[in-house]
């Protein structure tokens, strides 16, 4: 039943922009709890990277005296992801393309995980 919940609050994510290409909502564990993924994507691997590398700008937001970490931002040629956390134990990671308009999605990313919080 969370599970559907939380798959409905991705599906209307996605459904905000035209730029965000995928989404998931995985455990600060790296396990995935829902997600909406292009077919083909590995699951598994996609929660494994997420919850490693939040909790590697987590790390390095406290080591360099940044406060407390908002986000994770990685550009690649091919787009964007984008993770942040939905809570204390979920981490909210969106995939989105290269000419995306990045301020938009960053408000809708932060309504997102705010209501993923609230479902935990």
């Amino acid at each position: 039943m969370k599970a559907d919940m939380l798959t409905s609050v991705l599906n209307e994510l996605n459904g905000t922009s035209a730029d965000i290409e995928a989404s998931g909502v995985i455990s600060t564990d790296g396990l995935m709890m829902a997600s909406v993924l292009p077919a083909g994507m590995d699951e598994d691997r996609v929660g494994a990277m997420s919850a490693a590398m939040l909790s590697l700008g987590d790390r390095t937001a406290q080591e360099l005296n940044r406060g407390h970490l908002e986000q994770v931002l990685i550009k690649g040629r091919h787009g964007y992801v984008l993770m942040t956390y939905a809570g204390e134990e979920a981490v909210l990671t969106v995939l989105a393309k290269p000419n995306a308009k990045l301020g938009l999605i960053f408000l809708d990313v932060k309504r997102a995980a705010e209501s993923i919080a609230e479902m935990l």
